[in-house]
């Protein structure tokens, strides 16, 4: 596994651990540092008082300062004359969702953006803990799910899943596990951030809060990633209503040079988590995009046990899976505060080369 598998490692601490669900007075300006999981990294600051948001892609240059009015909802409209930031949700001092639609290299790609408060870390913010982690991307699948452990040492040992790898029998099968060595990161000048570099030149970026938020920001996606629980068992403190931005690709396939095709879209969602596990996902229409009761990735055989590869139980990461003679899907879900992952992918079946798939992603902020 590549070292842009740190990225996928270490992210696994995303929205972690703020164990208090009290957040401070919010500043009037508040910065954050932000992955689009097209695999740019922005640093963004929002004002309150003058209702702008200023935002630099580092990865393309690209650069602006845009007003905002806040909706009914709590939501962001965002009036970028570049059309490339479209809307935002915020939970102010500790994460910033973004739409954007001209991400990537050639400005053109509908991303979603998660971004974290800046804050001043090292690597030994996050060595000698467990954290389960998704990787969200706009191509391969658009999703992986599963557990990152950091040693003392820095030394980072990945299982992860990958519900694309079972159809793409070219790509190692869907469970994946390696070590990786990331005690040689850099902390960038500000030291808001840690920089990985990859064997092909390249780097990775790493960053959060010194309370564990932890995201990373590699060139295949955003990695975000939320402290272990100390049970398999849904914490019934997680159920609530969130509010959402996903992404969402259909009819997608991927074919020479894994290029993936289909139709991508950008769209937000509420949330509804009752006090069992079960996860209701509505799209801004009201239509149902994602209902399942949630079971424990330990408790999931074909995942983790007698069947499955995954080398962790995962405790706090849940899942479900619907097989019908048409389709496959699966669906992840993690919790962490006020900040929920999820994700869904629905394979077409039978599985044949070049066949059709669907999946979608987002974070979810209370």
């Amino acid at each position: 596994m590549c070292l842009r598998k740190i990225a996928l490692a270490l992210s696994l601490v995303a929205l972690t651990s703020c164990t208090s669900s009290t957040l401070p007075t919010a500043a009037t300006s508040r910065t954050y540092n932000g992955s689009a999981s097209v695999g740019d990294f922005l640093t963004i600051t929002l004002d309150s008082a003058a209702l702008t948001l200023t935002y630099t892609n580092v990865s393309n240059g690209d650069h602006g300062t845009v007003p905002y009015t806040v909706n009914s909802d709590g939501t962001y409209t965002l009036n970028d004359p570049n059309g490339n930031l479209i809307a935002a949700y915020e939970v102010p001092n500790y994460a910033l969702l973004v739409q954007a639609a001209k991400t990537g290299p050639n400005h053109d790609t509908p991303a979603l953006v998660t971004a974290v408060d800046s804050s001043q870390i090292t690597l030994a913010t996050w060595e000698n803990k467990s954290y389960n982690y998704m990787q969200f991307r706009t191509a391969g699948g658009g999703l992986e799910a599963g557990s990152v452990a950091i040693s003392n040492a820095g030394l980072i040992n990945i299982s992860s899943y990958s519900p694309y790898g079972a159809l793409n029998q070219n790509g190692g099968g869907p469970f994946h596990g390696s070590t990786i060595d990331a005690s040689q990161a850099q902390q960038g000048a500000s030291g808001t951030f840690l920089t990985i570099a990859e064997n092909n030149g390249s780097s990775d970026t790493v960053f959060g809060t010194a309370n564990g938020i932890f995201a990373v920001d590699t060139g295949n996606g955003a990695v975000l990633g939320l402290a272990k629980a100390a049970s398999k068992d849904f914490d019934p403190a997680f159920a609530g209503t969130y509010k959402a931005i996903y992404y969402q690709k259909t009819g997608a396939s991927t074919g020479q040079g894994n290029v993936e095709t289909g139709t991508p879209s950008l769209n937000n969602a509420t949330l509804v988590v009752g006090s069992t596990g079960q996860v209701m996902v509505s799209d801004a229409q009201g239509n149902t995009v994602v209902q399942a009761t949630l079971t424990p990735v330990a408790d999931a055989s074909y995942l983790y046990g007698s069947s499955g590869q995954l080398q962790d139980p995962c405790f706090g990461l849940f899942t479900f899976r619907v097989t019908t003679a048409n389709s496959q899907q699966d669906v992840f879900v993690t919790f962490v505060d006020r900040a929920m992952l999820f994700s869904s992918f629905t394979a077409h079946l039978p599985v044949v080369a070049g066949g059709t798939y669907d999946y979608l992603y987002g974070v979810a902020l209370k």
